[in-house]
């Protein structure tokens, strides 16, 4: 039988794909439960623990409550807008996951396995930057359609956001880009598993792709467009019953793909040392090695999501101008400096690890000069004050 299935590319892919739209949105709800108990221990909290045990049965009984709530659509809003907005924000979110590699994949795509949505996008990246960029017409659609002031600004804040962040976001992967020779995530992971992991190798490029995405998704410390203590709720403040979980479930399957994409891109996607070894030319996968790539994969993407939960209750928000002045004083210049260093490793034809010492050096003189200019500051003001 698994013979029979490995052999079939269509329907591999369609399982992929089934088990994707069945799983995410069941992964999301239990992904709040996680959020809300990690949320709680960081309190010294104990977090739900009410429904069924531990708490288990609490995001089931969330979800009911969403699909039981009256639907409300104030009569002032624009009604088609504002019942699009949220399903753009959950499809676009989803829509992404369509280029990531579960399991095993070849780089040739006549060979019949492929655990991937759609093998052989030649521009993998750029579909998943594209698809990811559409969400912000979610949360803007909804801040206009609401006609709300506190939507609007939300909105507002939320496009000029995603812009800038865009371009750090696209700058860091570049230098993957070059030293690939291609925008396939398929023979990006290929390329980890002979050269070995570019988190090793390009370790800031990972720290600006990291940060961007957060940006992005709108996740703390840049949730900006939804800052309850400034905008109510912002862009969802008129948003209730299920077009409300509608946006929470988009920005939680955004964050799935943003922690795939960090795996696949900088920590070798379903690739382990000695556990997940490659398969040879025409080699079919079998049923445990297929299973063991797929759990690696989830384990990976599974340590940024508890990340990112973490950085919501450890780190605070940003200010506006300190929003926009990271991405456009920090996180592209420094960009900037590690695609030229590529340039110059891929021209000369160079080992990638000679990216490393650079990357490091583009990290601590930058922070060095920062933190003296700091306290020459601070020490002229202490001076200005002595002598007033």
């Amino acid at each position: 039988m698994w013979d029979l299935v490995t052999s079939i590319p269509w329907l591999i892919r369609a399982i992929v794909a089934l088990l994707v739209l069945l799983i995410v949105p069941g992964i999301c709800a239990y992904m709040i439960f996680l959020e809300r108990k990690i949320a709680a221990w960081t309190q010294d909290r104990i977090g739900p623990n009410r429904v069924g045990p531990w708490g288990l049965l609490q995001s089931i009984a969330d979800g009911l409550k969403f699909l039981l709530k009256e639907q409300v659509i104030p009569s002032y809003v624009n009604k088609v807008l504002y019942m699009v907005a949220p399903g753009i924000g959950v499809g676009c979110a989803l829509l992404g996951i369509a280029v990531v590699p579960f399991g095993a994949t070849s780089v040739n795509p006549a060979d019949p396995q492929q655990w991937i949505i759609a093998p052989g996008v030649d521009i993998g990246i750029l579909y998943v930057f594209a698809i990811g960029s559409l969400t912000v017409y979610a949360i803007i659609l909804g801040g206009w359609a609401s006609n709300n002031k506190y939507s609007f600004i939300g909105a507002l804040r939320s496009s000029a956001q995603v812009i800038s962040y865009e371009i750090p976001l696209g700058m860091s992967v570049l230098g993957i880009v070059l030293l690939v020779g291609s925008m396939n995530l398929e023979k990006i992971i290929d390329y980890q598993t002979h050269y070995g992991w570019f988190f090793l190798v390009q370790p800031l490029p990972f720290l600006i792709f990291f940060t961007s995405a957060l940006a992005e998704n709108n996740r703390m410390p840049f949730d900006l467009p939804e800052t309850e203590q400034e905008l109510v709720g912002g862009f969802h403040t008129e948003y209730s019953a299920m077009k409300f979980a509608m946006f929470f479930l988009g920005e939680y399957s955004h964050m799935i793909t943003i922690s795939l994409l960090c795996s696949v891109l900088f920590l070798g996607g379903w690739h382990f040392p000695y556990l997940t070894p490659e398969l040879k030319p025409g080699e079919l996968e079998t049923w445990g090695g297929a299973i063991v790539k797929f759990l690696v994969l989830m384990a990976k993407m599974l340590l940024f999501i508890v990340v990112i939960m973490l950085i919501r209750w450890t780190i605070p928000r940003f200010r506006y101008d300190q929003l926009m002045g990271l991405a456009w004083k920090v996180l592209i210049p420094l960009s900037l400096g590690n695609l030229f260093a590529a340039m110059i490793v891929r021209h000369f034809n160079l080992s990638p690890w000679i990216l490393l010492p650079v990357n490091i050096l583009l990290f601590v003189i930058p922070s060095m000069i920062t933190l003296w200019q700091q306290g020459r500051e601070e020490a002229a003001e202490k001076l200005r004050l002595a002598t007033a």
